[in-house]
């Protein structure tokens, strides 16, 4: 399974354009490393689309459960972070952040390019709906051109939004927060581009009870699991 445990973090950002290799740089060399260093954290998976102008960036961090993402380890990164994640995080923009619950994902292997669909519930509509109902959604998203694996979850707001050392170096922003997630993974960036109608059709028409989709399809950047990470 591409995003295993029963949690991820989910991360969209922009960086100021002129610290953009300096972030990759960083992000491949460093943070990543750190962060699948840490106890829990299973898969790291950047994502990146060059032709937004917002969130051109995103990450997705699988846990084993919701408490790896407020666990005294990972706390005492963000808490410490080190002299070039000190240097990179004035450059951050747009930052949303949130722990998500994983209430179901279906497929296999990594996909190169993936639909980040973030959602809110419908009037009338909560978690009931979406854990009665995300499993035959996740199944009818798989059946779609181009899709290799199809992750839904729910936003865990409490678990996240603590502020840390981290959140202190970045700008002040206050970006939308959201009740649901779908991740769908496939094939290439614009064979997925070519789905997000009949995606956003399966979720409309499910009765999960998720409105107010906002899209974005990012290419695969890079992607890290725990075992590749000397502890």
């Amino acid at each position: 399974m591409s995003i295993p445990g029963n949690a991820f973090l989910a991360m969209w950002h922009d960086i100021e354009p002129s610290s953009w290799t300096d972030y990759t740089e960083w992000h491949t060399r460093e943070h990543m490393p750190e962060r699948l260093s840490i106890p829990g954290f299973t898969v790291g998976k950047r994502l990146v689309n060059h032709d937004v102008d917002r969130y051109r960036y995103g990450t997705i961090y699988a846990g084993e459960n919701l408490e790896v993402f407020r666990s005294p380890d990972y706390l005492e990164r963000l808490n410490n972070p080190t002299p070039w994640s000190i240097s990179m995080q004035p450059a951050f923009r747009n930052f949303l952040r949130v722990a998500c619950e994983r209430v179901v994902s279906c497929g296999f292997g990594d996909g190169g390019a993936m639909v980040t669909i973030r959602l809110d519930f419908a009037q009338g509509g909560g978690e009931a709906d979406l854990r009665a109902n995300c499993a035959d959604l996740a199944n009818a998203i798989l059946k779609l051109e181009a899709v290799s694996g199809v992750h839904i979850g729910l936003a865990r707001d409490e678990v996240s939004g603590v502020k840390t050392r981290e959140t202190e170096l970045r700008p002040g922003m206050k970006e939308q927060r959201f009740d649901a997630v779908v991740l769908v993974e496939g094939s290439g960036k614009p064979e997925l581009e070519a789905s997000v109608g009949a995606i956003e059709a399966e979720i409309s028409r499910s009765d999960c009870k998720l409105v107010n989709p906002k899209t974005i399809v990012y290419n695969l950047a890079y992607n890290l699991r725990n075992t590749d990470v000397a502890k």
